[in-house]
């Protein structure tokens, strides 16, 4: 069996790892393969494939996104409707994105932006230590990578809280589920950790009025999608203090043009999505281990249900 791969990047650490999980398999590079040897590959390994790029590939039995997001795949125009969609789960991205979300949380727990605003000003002021029973950390979203965030929170004893769409149980954290316990869940968040897949149900989740429900003095984290918050509403409450602090690793427009406001916000940190990156080696084992069980009519773990987004 063969399988086909195109990625934006450079394909050599995704190459290497082909070579030491699935030995026994060819691989063909996009762009560089023959019609006739395209019409005979069953498998399609691909990251923001390009838009002729599902031309000719009429005998697909899986397509493996070598990401966790599938948004931008499930909009290719030419997708094909009938073969199945596997995402990588977790792929080492829960590790990165829990150390992101950390830094983030302890910018705000222990004052660090209030102390970088003091250094500006040539101030030395002990900005004081906060109880961590005081600073509510709450995640928009418990899947794999909600969930390893929260392994790495818990040992500060911060309050724990996460919201999902449908009820999710965690141990240790108080669960919110459906839009109806929106409002209190993020009535109860100091710091508000965004890591939900974009779907059309998510889309603008965080609009104007829900904003408004955080806390006077929150601060918020997005690791996730730029779409899911609305940026200008965003922007207006920091600019009015309502807000303390944003961490920003994905916008609407990517990359951030220039003369964004948020490049030189006061309480604003920007970082080019860049909280996580899909390890090569972790993504192609679970692409092997799902090839496996496709081939052995057993069901793929990351399956994507295109109707709900993810």
């Amino acid at each position: 069996m063969t399988l086909l791969l195109t990625t934006p990047g450079d394909p050599a650490p995704w190459l290497k790892a082909l070579q030491a999980h699935m030995p026994q398999r060819r691989v063909h590079l996009w762009g560089q393969t023959d019609a006739a040897i395209l019409a005979q590959i069953p498998y399609a390994l691909v990251w923001r494939p390009p838009a002729d790029f599902f031309d000719g590939l009429t005998e697909l039995r899986a397509i493996f996104n070598l990401g966790a997001g599938v948004d931008a795949l499930l909009t290719h125009p030419g997708l094909p409707k009938d073969v199945p969609i596997v995402r990588i789960v977790d792929g080492g991205m829960a590790a990165q994105m829990a150390e992101y979300a950390l830094y983030g949380v302890l910018h705000v727990h222990r004052r660090f932006d209030r102390m970088a605003d003091q250094q500006k000003r040539a101030e030395w002021a002990d900005p004081g230590i906060c109880d961590p029973a005081e600073t509510r950390i709450g995640l928009l979203g418990l899947g794999a990578l909600g969930l390893g965030v929260i392994e790495r929170l818990r040992p500060f004893g911060f309050p724990l809280s996460g919201w999902t769409r449908s009820f999710r149980s965690v141990e240790g954290v108080q669960t919110f589920a459906g839009l109806d316990s929106l409002p209190a869940f993020l009535g109860a968040c100091d710091v508000l950790i965004v890591l939900l897949p974009l779907t059309e149900e998510t889309r603008d989740l965080l609009s104007a009025d829900r904003l408004a429900l955080l806390p006077e003095g929150a601060s918020l984290i997005n690791l996730a999608r730029g779409a899911l918050v609305d940026e200008a509403a965003l922007l207006e409450r920091l600019n009015s203090g309502a807000l303390r602090f944003a961490l920003l690793d994905v916008f609407h427009q990517e990359p951030l043009p220039p003369d964004h406001p948020f490049w030189h916000h006061p309480r604003v940190i920007v970082t080019p999505h860049a909280s996580a990156a899909t390890l090569p080696g972790s993504a192609i084992a679970q692409i092997a281990v799902n090839i496996d069980a496709l081939e052995r009519g057993e069901p793929m773990v990351g399956a994507v249900d295109p109707a709900r987004g993810y």
